[in-house]
């Protein structure tokens, strides 16, 4: 069985402004997310669903799913504030939905097999796609074995200001002991570093391994999802900024015992648009690999 794209795209971008996921920054209007299902594609996925916001499936569906439905199945579900488990309770002055990993739990009743989750406005790079398919491949049938893909923090760097990471630690098995999400990491007189939550600066080393929210899990992963969520809002419902992200949960499995999730190592340089000054930056990124014949000129013929 071929595993499943699954792609975030509900957030609007809110640093960059307006619908990024939309942006035409290939030499024919490609978006990021058009290099991202070519790689899928090509790395043997065989189903992409798309996880977005009612407000604008209209848009979406018009400029984005109509372009794909020849290449590969596609499906679109949905991220609301209101979409929580029969009897939870939250903060209603809550404007904004619960999170990556409320965002994955919006999958559970299309997604059967063996799924990879990505970022719709991050480029992971060909190589990443496939040793993410290689794995899940391997993974029919198997529960509680997932898996991370793992690059190195100086790969994922933006030069118009700082970013969020999830900053990894591995055993020596290239099992994942613990994933913090990191906020304001940033490189300052050429040490990355950010600022902890005792309010102390931590140096990263280039390599250290963090998350950018490209995930292979097998289905059972949604069961242990609507059950965290429940206990999430019991305790953070009231709170307005509280998010469900994916390494929130990963880390509770680990920690418990539960499950185990390797990190797939890639020295593949992440690239996005995390800021509008990054738009340059990757218009010429992306016509380097074009020059290399890494990707066509135009992707969809």
């Amino acid at each position: 069985m071929k595993p499943t794209l699954f792609v975030l795209a509900a957030g609007m971008g809110s640093r960059y402004g307006g619908l990024k996921q939309l942006d035409g920054l290939g030499p024919n209007g490609e978006t990021i997310m058009d290099y991202s299902i070519y790689d899928a594609v090509r790395a043997g996925f065989g189903k992409v669903v798309f996880v977005i916001r009612h407000s604008f499936e209209q848009d979406f569906r018009e400029k984005v799913v109509n372009k794909y439905e020849k290449v590969i199945p596609v499906e679109v579900v949905f991220q609301e504030i209101d979409y929580v488990p029969e009897g939870a309770t939250y903060n209603k002055e809550r404007v904004k939905p619960w999170g990556t990993n409320h965002a994955v739990l919006m999958g559970k009743d299309v997604i059967k097999e063996p799924f990879a989750v990505i970022n719709a406005d991050d480029f992971y790079g060909k190589e990443s796609y496939e040793v993410l398919a290689k794995f899940l491949m391997d993974k029919e049938n198997k529960t509680n074995e997932y898996c991370m893909v793992g690059y190195h923090v100086g790969n994922t760097l933006s030069e118009s200001g700082s970013v969020s990471r999830g900053v990894c630690e591995v055993d020596e098995n290239n099992l994942l002991t613990t994933v913090v999400e990191r906020t304001a990491i940033e490189k300052i007189n050429g040490d990355i570093q950010f600022v902890d939550e005792n309010n102390q600066v931590v140096k990263l080393e280039e390599n250290t391994p963090v998350s950018m929210n490209m995930w292979g899990f097998t289905p059972d992963y949604f069961e242990h999802s609507e059950e965290f969520f429940k206990k999430f809002l019991q305790e953070n419902g009231e709170n307005l900024k509280s998010e469900f992200y994916i390494p929130t949960l990963v880390n509770d499995l680990i920690v418990k015992g539960q499950s185990t999730c390797e990190v797939l190592d890639t020295t593949a340089k992440w690239f996005g648009v995390t800021y509008a000054e990054d738009r340059p930056q990757f218009i010429l990124k992306i016509n380097e690999l074009i020059r290399k014949g890494v990707y066509p000129n135009k992707l969809w013929k």
